[in-house]
């Protein structure tokens, strides 16, 4: 949102689009931005692009290659999909190498403004260190952008409007919701609790859910009887 601190919205953004070379879950791959916070995202780019990639014992490596030489070649596939489908890419980190270590499955952070729902760099999780910015003027529009999307794992909102962030996370049909917090992710007592084509089964993950998962139930029914014995057939079912 426009009223959200920028500083630490582009602080957050950086580490959780990039941050472990976007291999993970809960990697932060779209970035919403609403009205007059539009004008961040060129910004957001040039923080992105003092991100480097290295090798672990670099210490100024912001993040280490991808997992295998196929997770690169599909990263690489999809933000030339972005690029062919009319996305405008800020940051390009497809041509990135590490001198001395050529042949590593390297991608630099990369960003791309103006995307939107048609094109594959959104439809599909990239799991790479890739960022897609799409822009809307208000809070409702931002709200049907996500709820229309098919799966519902994680969102987070940035304010400093209560009211804001109390419509967004009551009218946001997604099963983990932060606020001013970059990766929604709860405490482990609490259930992993993704919607929709991010849930497959019948219970989450963590939490209480999990403990009905790996329990099992035994239903016991019984009664004891005193010197009150019936003397006939009871042909109606009663709980004592």
């Amino acid at each position: 949102m426009p009223d959200a601190n920028k500083d630490h919205v582009l602080n957050n953004l950086v580490g959780a689009s990039v941050g472990a070379a976007g291999q993970r879950c809960m990697a932060i791959s779209v970035a919403v931005f609403v009205g007059d916070s539009q004008s961040w995202i060129p910004e957001l780019a040039s923080r992105i692009a003092e991100v480097k990639p290295g090798v672990w014992d670099d210490k100024n490596a912001g993040f280490g290659p991808l997992i295998s030489p196929q997770a690169k070649a599909r990263v690489l596939s999809l933000i030339q999909q972005g690029k062919d489908e009319g996305a405008e890419c800020l940051l390009d980190g497809s041509e990135f190498t590490v001198p001395g270590y050529e042949s590593g499955n390297w991608v630099g952070p990369t960003v791309f403004s103006g995307v939107t729902p048609q094109m594959a760099i959104y439809q599909e999780e990239i799991f790479g260190p890739v960022l897609c910015c799409m822009q809307v003027e208000t809070l409702e529009e931002a709200l049907a952008l996500v709820n229309a999307n098919p799966y519902g794992n994680g969102t987070s909102i940035f304010t400093n409007s209560g009211a804001a962030a109390r419509k967004y996370q009551r009218n946001v049909e997604v099963g983990q919701v932060g606020i001013n917090v970059p990766i929604p992710v709860p405490m482990p007592f609490f259930s992993f609790t993704g919607w929709k084509n991010s849930f497959y089964g019948d219970l989450h993950a963590y939490g209480k859910q999990a403990i009905r998962f790996y329990t099992e139930t035994k239903t016991i029914t019984s009664r004891w009887l005193e010197d009150d014995i019936p003397s006939g057939p009871n042909l109606t079912i009663s709980i004592d």
